[in-house]
């Protein structure tokens, strides 16, 4: 029966994608003084049926460069995890365009799957705030599509390295000596802190607060370990964490420390079952039999089911969080 619930619900969900698809624009921020530039994807709700966009090994039900239909939307940051992109969490990005909100995604230049020679390095825990405030500031001053958006309503979702990106965007200040990164042993697990970490600079961290909520998941939480480092998170935040994490450093007791430690007020949810690239969107065959380990779950984890939870709950933080108080 429980299956029977959510095949059919996976067909309605698939009949309303393709009633209204989300649009879809691919574009770069030129570099300037602060970075290099940065390619981002763009959702917006959209009036025209979806169309099936191809982009490298996903499917979109998406329409290219759609009008955006409506005004005064909110408007949402998308920040991948270490060595991601800006199609991992395509499937959430769909949702929210077409609850109403308009959608960014954006590669981290230092830190992103298309870019092997800075990928690993640390210094991405520098660079992934300023990539934001260099997109809001692109968004809201000089992009075709800042007309529709309502400066006054703008959330994050984060995810791993993302999720550290968020933290500190939300006012947490890391402790760079207790980061911990992959050992290199058979077996895994995470090194303890090493030294030279600490020449990871923490100045020109800030808190941007034009972000006024903050979807949190599986974050790269070692640098936060006290109650002090998110002592200034005021803004409301919605937590999530894997149960079994990942030896990249999101580490389900770091996570739980984090969580914790912000204000009573914080939503948190830990999710039984899942690993830590759960979170992921659902990988097409291709993905999954080049990449096993980030597209493969537990013997008794549905993505799919878990995904279609997420992103509602998800829609429904933003909702409550980001209100348009021009409506009645």
């Amino acid at each position: 029966m429980l299956l029977r619930r959510l095949v059919l619900a996976a067909a309605l969900s698939s009949l309303a994608t393709v009633a209204s698809g989300a649009g879809l624009r691919l574009f770069e921020i030129p570099a300037d003084t602060d970075g290099p530039a940065i390619r981002v994807a763009e959702w917006s709700p959209c009036a025209q049926p979806a169309e099936q966009i191809e982009i490298g090994p996903f499917t979109l039900p998406a329409v290219r460069n759609c009008p955006i239909m409506g005004s005064r939307l909110p408007l949402i940051v998308l920040s991948h995890g270490y060595g991601g992109s800006y199609l991992g969490h395509h499937d959430t990005a769909e949702t929210l365009a077409n609850a109403g909100f308009i959608v960014v995604a954006l590669n981290h230049p230092d830190d992103t799957a298309t870019n092997r020679e800075k990928r690993r390095s640390l210094m991405a825990l520098r660079s992934r705030p300023t990539d934001v405030h260099r997109l809001l500031d692109f968004m809201l001053e000089r992009s075709p599509d800042a007309a529709p958006i309502d400066a006054r309503r703008i959330g994050f979702f984060g995810f791993s390295r993302g999720g550290y990106t968020g933290l500190v965007l939300a006012g947490a200040i890391p402790d760079f000596r207790r980061l911990r990164l992959p050992c290199a042993e058979p077996g895994g697990g995470a090194c303890p802190p090493v030294p030279s970490m600490v020449s990871v600079p923490a100045d020109g961290l800030r808190r941007d607060p034009r972000i006024q909520a903050f979807v949190i998941a599986d974050p790269l939480a070692s640098v936060f370990p006290t109650a002090e480092s998110v002592s200034a998170v005021t803004a409301p935040v919605q937590l999530w964490g894997s149960e079994s994490g990942s030896p990249d450093g999101a580490l389900p007791e770091d996570v739980a420390t984090v969580a914790r430690h912000l204000p009573a007020t914080a939503e948190r949810h830990m999710v039984a079952g899942a690993g830590h690239f759960a979170f992921l969107t659902l990988c097409p065959p291709v993905l999954a039999k080049a990449e096993p380990d980030l597209c493969s779950d537990g013997p008794n984890f549905d993505r799919a089911a878990f995904h279609e939870d997420f992103n509602t709950r998800v829609v429904a933080f933003f909702r409550t969080h980001l209100p348009d108080a021009a409506s009645p």
